[in-house]
């Protein structure tokens, strides 16, 4: 398994986000990122999670709602790649498949277009 520390993890996940193109992040509306250690089972399959209302199944929507979560899994992601380009790559896809669950795209949708 590849290792990185928590604060070096999230330092390069920061830096794939930086990398994503403007006019996928733009449109992001109270989205927050996060990084935990694994998901909430235990479980090292699930690298990510988008966990709130996509936009395309919002009807009202505003003011007061609690932020919508994209989490990043660091020890299923440290445990797949074998090195620090692997892992930059496994980051990005990571992002923009949650990404794209924001946006209402599906995991059928999302493996079709090569981000499964």
């Amino acid at each position: 398994m590849l290792q990185l520390g928590p604060e070096e993890f999230e330092s390069l996940v920061i830096d794939e986000l930086d990398l994503l193109p403007d006019d996928m992040v733009d449109g992001l509306d109270n989205v927050i990122f996060v990084v935990e250690d694994r998901p909430e089972d235990g479980e090292l399959d699930t690298l990510g999670l988008y966990d709130g209302v996509a936009l395309t199944e919002r009807g009202q929507y505003g003011f007061g709602e609690m932020p919508d979560r994209i989490v990043v899994f660091r020890e299923p992601l440290l445990e797949l790649c074998a090195d620090l380009d692997d892992l930059r790559d496994q980051v990005h896809i990571t992002l923009v498949h949650e990404i794209a669950h924001y946006y209402g795209i599906d995991d059928d949708r999302l493996h079709d277009l090569g981000w499964g």
